[in-house]
C-alpha cells in the first residue's frame, strides 16, 4: 500500500492517498457512479489499474479452473499415481501452502505488491511447464507445492492491491473481482472438460503447459499497473506503539500480527466462517452420492447454480454489505444462512429421489447466498480490523484462514460431519452460527476501540499543532 493514506471511518485505506504513482488513472471515487455490472467493469474503482488487474484475475482464475479440474486426472492417467499418493501429495502441498499468505504479507512491507505478484506468476510459469518433465511422486510434489505456495500468496497480494487501488470502494472492487473470477473458473473448468473428453496423456500435458504459459500474460498485465511503494509504519506510529519518546529518530516498525490476540481471534473464527467452500465443493457431492437417492446429475447442477449466482448476484449483495460495521453485522447472517443450508442437507437424506433433488438444489441456493455474504465480510473485516501501519503483514496472516479451511475443511467434513449423518450437519450449522455471533461482537468492539484510538490521536495531533 502507498506511502500516503487517508483513514476512513471503517479503519481501511481511504481512496485518497495510494502512494507513489506513475501515470495512474484518477481515483474512481471521483468518478460518477454507474449502475450495472458491465458498466462497473468498464469503470471499476481504481480506474485503469483495476481494469488491468481484473483482466489478470480472469486469466489467473481460468488457469486455476483448468489446473484444479484436471490435476487429479493428470496424476492418475499420465503420472500413474495411486489414489492414496494423490491424496498425500495434495495434502502436503495444501499444508505447506498455508505459509504462502504470511510470507507474501511480510514481503509486501518491503517490496511493491506488483513485484511480488509478478514473481508469483512467473514461478508458476516454471512449475506448471515443468510438470510433464516430472516423473514420480517427489518431483510432482515439489512443483505442486511451489504452485500452491505462489497461488495462495498471490491471493493475499490481490487483497493488498485492492486496498491500495480502490481504497474505500474496495467492497465494490471485491464484488467485481468475484464476478470475474467465477466466470473465469467456469471457463477453465470447460477447457479441462475438453481435455477429459479427449482423454489422452498428450492432451492433459498440453492443457497443463498451456495453463503455465498463460501466466506470462497474467504477469504482463500486472506489470502494466502502476508501481506503488511498499507500506511501512510511519516513525510516529511506530514510536507510539512501542512506547518510545519523541526525543530522537526512531526506526519505523509496524505492529506484529502474531502478537495481536484480537486479530488472531478474527482469523481463527474466519476459518470456520469460510466452510461454505468445503461444503459446496466436497460436502454436497459426497453427501449426495453416498447418503441420498438424488440422481448424479444434481451434483453438476449444484455447481452451475453456485457459479451463476456468484456471477449475477454478487454486485447486489455488495451494495448491502458495504463498510466494516455492516460486514461485522453480516457475520451473524452468514451463520444463519449456513445453518439453513445444513438443515436442508440433513433433510435431503430422509426421503426419495424427488425430495433429495429439491432439498439439494435449495441447499445450493442458500449456501451460495452464504458464500456471497462471506466473501465480502471476510475481505472487509480483514482490512478494517488491521492497523493502518501494518496492513500487509496483517492481511498475510488473515489469508491463512482460507488456506486452513481448504486444507482441513474437506477432511473434517468427510471424516466427521458426513459420518455423523443429519445430526452432523445440524451440529455444524449451529456451531458456525454461534461463531458468527462471536465474530460480530468481537469485530464491532475492535472497530470501536480502533475508532476511539484514531480519534484520540487526531485530537492529540491537533492540540500539538495549536501549541506550536
Amino acid at each position: 500500500m502507498g506511502l500516503r493514506r487517508s483513514q476512513s471511518a471503517n479503519g481501511g485505506i481511504g481512496a485518497g492517498g495510494t502512494g507513489r504513482r506513475t501515470g495512474a488513472a484518477p481515483a474512481a471515487a471521483d468518478a460518477p457512479k454507474r449502475t450495472g455490472t458491465l458498466a462497473q467493469l468498464r469503470n471499476p474503482p481504481g480506474g485503469q489499474d483495476s481494469r488491468r488487474m481484473l483482466a489478470a484475475l480472469f486469466l489467473d482464475r481460468a488457469g486455476n479452473g483448468v489446473w484444479n479440474s484436471a490435476l487429479v486426472l493428470y496424476f492418475t492417467v499420465v503420472a500413474h499415481l495411486s489414489a492414496g499418493r494423490i491424496g498425500l501429495l495434495l495434502g502436503i502441498a495444501g499444508l505447506v501452502g498455508i505459509a504462502g499468505p504470511p510470507i507474501a504479507g511480510h514481503l509486501a512491507e518491503r517490496l511493491p505488491v506488483r513485484t511480488i505478484l509478478v514473481a508469483c506468476h512467473l514461478i508458476r510459469v516454471l512449475t506448471l511447464c515443468s510438470v510433464p518433465l516430472c516423473h514420480g511422486f517427489v518431483p510432482l510434489l515439489a512443483v505442486t507445492t511451489a504452485t500452491t505456495l505462489c497461488d495462495r500468496g498471490s491471493k493475499t497480494m490481490e487483497i493488498v492491491f485492492a486496498g491500495q487501488t480502490a481504497g474505500a470502494q474496495r467492497a465494490t472492487y471485491r464484488a467485481l473481482s468475484r464476478v470475474v473470477m467465477n466466470a473465469a473458473y467456469a471457463l477453465g473448468a470447460g477447457i479441462a472438460a475438453i481435455a477429459v473428453a479427449v482423454g489422452t496423456g498428450t492432451m492433459y500435458e498440453a492443457v497443463v503447459v498451456g495453463n503455465g504459459v498463460s501466466y506470462l500474460a497474467v504477469a504482463a498485465l500486472v506489470l502494466r499497473t502502476s508501481r506503488r511503494a511498499p507500506v511501512a509504519a510511519t516513525p510516529a506510529a511506530a514510536g507510539s506503539q512501542s512506547g518510545e519518546s519523541d526525543g530522537g529518530p526512531k526506526k519505523a516498525r509496524g505492529r506484529n500480527p502474531w502478537r495481536d490476540p484480537g486479530y488472531l481471534l478474527f482469523v481463527l473464527l474466519d476459518v470456520f466462517l469460510n466452510l461454505d467452500d468445503a461444503i459446496l465443493t466436497v460436502g454436497v457431492p459426497l453427501w449426495a452420492l453416498t447418503r441420498t437417492h438424488a440422481p448424479h446429475a444434481v451434483i453438476p447442477a449444484v455447481m452451475v447454480i453456485n457459479t451463476l449466482m456468484c456471477v449475477f448476484l454478487q454486485m447486489s449483495v455488495s451494495a448491502r454489505v458495504s463498510g466494516a460495521r455492516a460486514a461485522a453485522r453480516a457475520a451473524c447472517w452468514y451463520g444463519v444462512a449456513l445453518l439453513a443450508g445444513c438443515a436442508l442437507l440433513a433433510v435431503s437424506g430422509q426421503g426419495g429421489a424427488l425430495l433429495a433433488t429439491i432439498t439439494l438444489v435449495l441447499a445450493a441456493v442458500v449456501l451460495t447466498t452464504a458464500e456471497l455474504v462471506r466473501s465480502l465480510v471476510s475481505w472487509e473485516l480483514a482490512v478494517s480490523l488491521a492497523p493502518t501501519d501494518a496492513q500487509a503483514s496483517y492481511l498475510g496472516v488473515a489469508g491463512m484462514a482460507q488456506a486452513l479451511e481448504r486444507s482441513a475443511g474437506p477432511v473434517a467434513l468427510s471424516s466427521g460431519v458426513l459420518a455423523a449423518g443429519p445430526v452432523g450437519w445440524l451440529g455444524l450449522g449451529a456451531v458456525v452460527t454461534g461463531l458468527g455471533v462471536v465474530q460480530r461482537v468481537a469485530s464491532l468492539r475492535r472497530l470501536d476501540r480502533k475508532a476511539a484510538g484514531e480519534g484520540g490521536a487526531a485530537a492529540a495531533g491537533g492540540a500539538a499543532t495549536a501549541v506550536a
